[in-house]
């Protein structure tokens, strides 16, 4: 069964909602790395709304819309340094068994990096994000290597990076606190 399809109009709406929040940092026409790109749902709304080059790596290919997309190992992106204007990682460091390993990738291949996650800094995001834990890895990834962090902790690990932080933002939606996160590199 294709979960990406059964939510497919839930995950579309969020997707909008990201290219809204995203619009004062990419411009028309960029080049777009969508890391983790999963269903594809979010490259193909940034594809369109931005006018952009988007291309989707993940570890195992889950689309749904069609993007251009090449399959990873999930430590080392296949592209040169400096090849994409802006690399896009959405709710996927959570489930990277070493995310100051893909942030130094991301940093390789882009000029600046988008980052959306889930940030369980009150009592509904915790329970939240042990939920959305247990079942994207029942259904997608059929592991249990999640690790959500706060975002003290990630902007720690931004710093040991030396990204630098553009702009930041906690974002509501219940249940859970979402940051949004925008690296130069």
């Amino acid at each position: 069964m294709n979960y990406y399809r059964i939510f497919s109009p839930i995950y579309q709406w969020a997707a909008r909602k990201m290219c809204f929040h995203c619009q004062n940092f990419i411009k028309k026409g960029e080049k777009i790395l969508d890391l983790g790109c999963g269903s594809g749902i979010v490259a193909k709304a940034f594809q369109d709304f931005f006018q952009a080059k988007v291309i989707g790596v993940d570890i195992r290919d889950r689309r749904i819309f069609y993007i251009p997309f090449e399959i990873f190992d999930g430590k080392t992106l296949p592209f040169p340094e400096k090849s994409f204007d802006t690399v896009l990682i959405n709710y996927v460091l959570h489930h990277s068994d070493d995310p100051t390993a893909l942030l130094e990738e991301a940093k390789r291949v882009s000029k600046k990096i988008i980052i959306y996650e889930d940030l369980p800094e009150d009592l509904l995001s915790r329970i939240y994000c042990k939920i959305h834990g247990l079942t994207f890895n029942k259904f997608f990834q059929k592991n249990n290597n999640t690790s959500f962090k706060i975002g003290k902790e990630w902007e720690e690990i931004f710093q040991k990076t030396n990204l630098t932080i553009i702009f930041k933002k906690k974002i509501n939606n219940f249940p859970t606190q979402k940051g949004l996160y925008v690296l130069g590199t």
